[in-house]
């Protein structure tokens, strides 16, 4: 599987998914052995759940930068709605000052941009940069 996300709903795991339930229990209440706990992060376990899913959008947003050149996912993208939904969520949490200051961190240390006219106002301002260096001059008809 390539993670440690064992779901409650997996009928074949049922045993292997309530241990670790109970084992981030264990950890919410500060009472999960030290040595426990580090063989568990050793292999990457993720203690909160949500951030599992959280670091798979995020990767794939690493990915559509490197493809494209930017982070601005478009809600018209078929391909990309999923990305592009939880990109305006980031945008959201971080309006309403709700966003994990880790993740917000790793979202700027990728260029993100969390106004979207900010990048069609530097995508245009670009574009008359160039106009410029070939014509000389910003009258643009």
């Amino acid at each position: 599987n390539g993670h440690c996300n064992v779901s409650t709903n997996d009928v074949q795991n049922e045993s292997l998914a309530g241990w670790v339930n109970m084992q981030r229990m264990s950890y919410n209440k500060n009472a999960l052995n030290s040595n426990h706990m580090q063989r568990m992060n050793s292999i990457g376990f993720i203690w909160v759940s949500s951030d599992h899913t959280w670091n798979e959008h995020f990767n794939q947003l690493c990915s559509f930068k490197a493809e494209n050149g930017h982070c601005n996912v478009s809600t018209n993208d078929v391909q990309n709605e999923s990305l592009a939904g939880w990109v305006n969520m980031q945008r959201m949490s971080y309006n309403k000052n709700a966003l994990n200051s880790n993740h917000m961190q790793r979202m700027n240390s990728i260029g993100f941009i969390w106004v979207s006219s900010d990048h069609t106002w530097n995508e245009h301002f670009n574009q008359l940069c160039s106009f410029k260096a070939e014509n000389g001059h910003c009258n643009v008809s």
